[in-house]
């Protein structure tokens, strides 16, 4: 409403003046603040990561069933194949494989293999138990565990690729029988510098087929196995003949747990 003067003249009226002007100190509505570029790489980023944890996990699932059948390959094989570095490497099946080796290796790095699915929880709780600030003194790790780490993960210690080994060998351990799976393990440890799978192992360093493998010489070759570019089975040191030779004698107190490897 508007309002008369003493001159006539015409003033806004004490409502629309209030209405003009604000209080002091009162403040305005601005515009929502735009996010900023680093925000923008951040969610690109994120979104990288779960899609390539995403195409991990399916290549994981897929190639999981189609290694029930097909000779798989290993991620140190894949490596050196394109860093043009030469692979020495056999497929052969378990009923070609002397008894010696699976049993040898079954004592050496997994003596629960028949009973555990995929995991040994028991062995890997006492290993997080006597962890230290500087991480595990030892491993824990299952065949499964294993192959998981050679067919889909890389080498070296860290709880990141632990954490990734576990669901994979878990899956792995649920859809292949025990037999595929100690089949597929010992097509893919290395024993040495491009050296992959049994019957390449038993070539170079015995000069014999896989077949054909004594009991010393399949505990030669499972005791290389942590440290397979140091522990030469064909020359072992004395300190690796010794470990094989404790070895020997475990293996006769290991046979009757290894029933699930029989046909």
């Amino acid at each position: 409403m508007m309002s008369l003067d003493s001159d006539g003249a015409t003033a806004p009226s004490e409502e629309s003046a209030m209405g003009q002007s604000q209080p002091e100190g009162s403040l305005r509505p601005g515009r929502p603040k735009r996010p900023s570029a680093s925000f923008h790489v951040l969610r690109r980023l994120v979104r990288i990561g779960l899609g390539l944890i995403l195409l991990w996990a399916s290549a994981v699932f897929w190639l999981g069933l189609l290694y029930q059948a097909a000779p798989p390959v290993s991620t140190l094989m894949l490596g050196r194949w394109l860093s043009l570095q030469p692979v020495s490497r056999e497929y052969v099946g378990l009923e070609t494989i002397s008894s010696n080796l699976p049993l040898a290796v079954l004592t050496a790095e997994d003596s629960r293999f028949c009973q555990h699915g995929g995991v040994d929880w028991d062995a890997l709780r006492e290993v997080m138990e006597a962890a230290d600030e500087d991480g595990p003194s030892r491993g824990a790790s299952t065949i499964p565990m294993q192959t998981a780490k050679n067919l889909f993960l890389w080498p070296g210690r860290s709880y990141i690729r632990k954490g990734l080994e576990l669901p994979v060998a878990l899956y792995l351990d649920l859809i292949w029988s025990k037999r595929r799976m100690m089949e597929v393990y010992l097509n893919v440890a290395e024993w040495g510098d491009g050296v992959f799978g049994a019957e390449a192992a038993a070539q170079k360093y015995f000069r014999k087929s896989a077949s054909s493998l004594s009991r010393r010489e399949a505990a030669l070759l499972a005791t290389a196995l942590p440290n397979p570019l140091v522990r030469n089975p064909g020359r072992p040191t004395a300190r690796h003949r010794a470990l094989a030779e404790r070895l020997m004698g475990r293996m006769e107190g290991a046979a009757p747990f290894s029933e699930c490897l029989k046909k």
